[in-house]
């Protein structure tokens, strides 16, 4: 258990054991508690104070299945509040049997210099000189890397959005092929690794040297039940391996919840074209993946390769919150389009969704019509160029709106939202607003608790207990680095179980299912407490006055939730 500490104003990198008072933590719990506790609240996102901290999760790095999600915290450039984001791919397992528990980028390198941080098999890390790769986009850097330093090497890294220092930046992480297609792309903290003059990391794959196992045996044991749980759940083992995440256009739109037309319409006219079955059918025909692996120690391969009509890769995945915000919010029904945006995202460093909310923005505007697909992808590699209007777009939604003088911006905390219309999904719009990442689409998404008929998503009742339950459960998940597609098999009965029994034999304690949930409550303590130091009030828990004056076709209702409703979401628990 080590932490690699980097600062990019003098060039130099220390190795310390963990200290006591972040054992035990990992991924999201450990960047939330750190920054925390490291970071002035009040600081320059951009600046020296801020920290970028790369963590794999608690259990990354071990046999368990579907482990391999990597945090990465800081201050936000784009919110302003503490930030986590996270990606899968082969980063965190590389570093997790490297026994590190976390890298550490402090300072900030002088202006126009540029770095790679090289971790070898052995857990040394150096800084290299990286100013030949400045400007470059993710896929060419990534090839670069892998012919100069080996394929057997995973990388996280950034494009020209980084280096730009723009708010909805990305960091891309290589999947189990090598490419850069898994991203962080909530919170821009691409930007803050741009600003901290760090280009990539990476690292070498293969360590042996992971942090022990406690008892060995149990742990054995618990992994199998884990994997069993996580094949024969109906959504992990049958759903996300046939049509992966973009399965849920159809389900989405059936209920009135896909925000399309900046959120105008709860429908998609032509979704059908973009849906999950209609991908399916494309991929198939053209001879690409639609069940694909796309991170290290997956078993549910929700992954796929999307190739165009000649059989040559586009994209890898082609997921659902992408085909939504590049494609519902701005119009477009064209996956061939959608696809190539997806690319081009990844390719240039920017998280598809604040993007794809920026451009319907700006559409709303008048400056381009719904649906023009060229307009859509001109619009993206501005970003790329560093014009005036790339540089907007590349900022977000809410520079966008301001911009074009348009105060219709959906978006909590400068991030846009999610996939789920909050007036179609009542409580998706509880998590939105209370968050303290801004909207966000995993840190308490309803939407299965509404497929499985457990609570009706158009009435006020439930949907303030659920959010903050699925919240708590998600911010202690997020610290072990285990998938959240996966997460779903394992909330109850053996599944959760299992997980927990893995959870005590890996560190020897005696943990129950309480002691789960109370992890989750010090992460959001700790991220809410920040957000305070920052200047955040209970009046920044709230959605643009839109949701709560216009009725979403076809339901035509608004979002319901009054304000002492979303104030009480932690208030009870004191968080």
């Amino acid at each position: 258990m080590k932490f690699i500490r980097v600062n990019m104003s003098n060039k130099t990198i220390g190795v310390e054991n963990v200290p006591e008072k972040y054992l035990g933590l990992g991924g999201r719990g450990l960047t939330s508690v750190m920054i925390n506790a490291e970071v002035p609240p009040t600081c320059d996102p951009l600046g020296p104070q801020n920290k970028l901290i790369i963590a794999p999760g608690s259990l990354s790095g071990t046999p368990l299945v579907n482990t391999s999600r990597i945090s990465i915290g800081a201050k936000s450039p784009l919110t302003g509040t503490i930030k986590e984001s996270n990606a899968g791919g082969t980063v965190a397992d590389a570093l997790g049997r490297l026994g590190i528990t976390a890298i550490i980028v402090e300072g900030i390198a002088p202006e126009g210099d540029l770095s790679l941080l090289k971790i070898d098999q052995s857990g040394g890390a150096s800084l290299i000189d990286a100013r030949e790769y400045t400007g470059m986009r993710t896929y060419a850097l990534t090839q670069k890397l892998f012919k100069q330093y080996g394929e057997k090497n995973a990388i996280l890294c950034i494009g020209p959005a980084g280096e730009y220092r723009l708010a909805s930046s990305s960091v891309q992480s290589s999947d189990v092929e090598g490419r850069p297609a898994r991203a962080a792309g909530r919170g821009g903290l691409g930007a803050v690794m741009g600003a901290k003059g760090l280009k990539a990391v990476i690292v070498e794959q293969g360590g042996k040297n992971p942090d022990a196992i406690a008892d060995p045996e149990a742990f054995k044991e618990a992994a199998k039940l884990v994997a069993k749980a996580v094949r024969t759940n109906p959504f992990s083992g049958q759903f996300l391996p046939a049509l992966g995440t973009a399965g849920l256009v159809a389900p989405v739109n059936a209920m009135g919840a896909f925000p399309s037309y900046n959120a105008r319409k709860g429908v998609l006219e032509g979704w059908e074209n973009i849906s999950g079955e209609a991908m399916a059918e494309v991929i198939t025909k053209r001879g690409g993946k639609t069940t694909h692996m796309g991170c290290a120690q997956c078993i549910i391969h929700c992954s796929n390769e999307f190739v165009d009509e000649k059989g040559k890769y586009v994209t890898s995945a082609l997921e659902y919150e992408t085909i939504w915000s590049l494609g519902g919010m701005t119009g477009v029904t064209d996956l061939d389009t959608i696809a190539r945006l997806d690319f081009l995202c990844d390719d240039i460093g920017v998280d598809t969704m604040n993007t794809g909310v920026a451009i319907a923005v700006a559409m709303d505007a008048g400056y381009k019509k719904f649906g023009d697909t060229q307009a859509v992808i001109e619009m993206v590699e501005e970003i790329a160029k560093g014009t005036e209007l790339g540089r907007i777009i590349g900022s977000g939604p809410v520079a966008v709106g301001k911009h074009f003088n348009n105060p219709r911006v959906p978006a909590v905390k400068g991030q846009g939202v999610a996939a789920y219309d909050p007036r179609g999904m009542q409580g998706n719009g509880v998590t939105y607003a209370t968050c303290p990442m801004g909207a966000d689409h995993t840190a308490g998404n309803l939407v299965g608790v509404y497929l499985a008929g457990a609570l009706d998503p158009l009435k006020k009742d439930g949907q303030v207990e659920t959010s903050r339950n699925l919240q708590i459960g998600v911010a202690a998940v997020d610290s072990t680095g285990m998938c959240f597609m996966a997460a779903a098999s394992l909330v109850e009965g053996e599944g959760a179980a299992a997980f927990l029994a893995a959870i005590n034999a890996k560190y020897g304690t005696q943990l129950q299912p309480a002691d789960v949930g109370a992890l989750g409550i010090r992460v959001l303590k700790a991220e809410r407490e920040f957000n305070k130091g920052a200047g955040f009030t209970e009046k920044d828990d709230r959605l643009p006055r839109f949701y709560y004056e216009e009725p979403l076709p076809p339901h035509n209702k608004v979002f319901l939730m009054s304000d002492q409703d979303l104030d009480s979401v932690f208030g009870a628990l004191e968080v």
